[in-house]
């Protein structure tokens, strides 16, 4: 049985982790791809997820071969996400589990590579979960934050603003994608990955644990307070 580190502080992803966003974004992706005669795959999904918006840009744009500028792109995306952000749901026992993580005092975080006007949009129905979180921090124009992920930044920057500064082996990172992953083990902390069930065992790249639900997630294998007996 595989041995885990307790920890005292947890990091979560947001897209396709706490809300069901990866879902909108494959029918906006598929949207501006269709514009163009082009057909967003799993593949280069797989290629964009996690990045911060510019990177992410880049790479649907180069391999769907498509001619508008990145700047073009944000522009088209802005105007269709306004709508379908407003539909995000929260993924089944993600909610549980921060609930029950803020009422037993664990302090926790949001790491994400989204812009803040994006992720605005897409917590608009969910200001009270978003509330339980200590602080949030926005990767893609988060002045602190100067590499996206897989380089480590966004993570060590979020550890370093809860109140304490807890050093990265007293932090676990949920995540769903595998730059995340990357990202999150390499900076020195250990990762519960949560992948869309297309992806393949190969991408989940060294995940401490790999869960299919977070209904899953048992807090006492990290040191966590465990679930309320029903």
């Amino acid at each position: 049985m595989a041995t885990y580190k307790p920890v005292t502080h947890v990091i979560f992803d947001m897209d396709g982790l706490i809300f069901d966003t990866e879902r909108i974004y494959t029918e906006i992706h598929q949207t501006i791809a269709s514009k163009y005669g082009k057909v967003f795959t799993w593949e280069v999904k797989v290629k964009c997820m996690g990045k911060v918006a510019d990177e992410a840009a880049r790479t649907f744009i180069k391999e769907l071969e498509l001619p508008i500028t990145v700047e073009e792109y944000h522009a088209t995306f802005a105007e269709i996400c306004k709508e379908m952000f407003q539909k995000t749901q929260v993924l089944p026992g993600v909610e549980r589990l921060i609930k029950h993580l803020h009422a037993t005092g664990v302090p926790i975080a949001i790491a994400t590579s989204s812009k803040k006007e994006t992720m605005d949009m897409k917590t608009k129905n969910h200001r009270e979960l978003i509330s339980l979180f200590h602080h949030v921090v926005c990767g893609s124009n988060d002045p602190e934050v100067k590499r996206g992920k897989p380089a480590p930044d966004v993570f060590l920057v979020c550890a370093s603003r809860f109140e304490d500064k807890p050093s990265p082996d007293q932090v676990l990172v949920f995540e769903d994608a595998p730059n995340g992953v990357e990202a999150a083990l390499a900076a020195g902390m250990q990762v519960v990955m949560v992948p869309d069930e297309r992806l393949q065992p190969e991408f989940y790249g060294g995940a401490t644990l790999v869960l299919k639900s977070m209904e899953d997630f048992k807090p006492e294998l990290f040191g966590l307070p465990p679930f309320p007996q029903a």
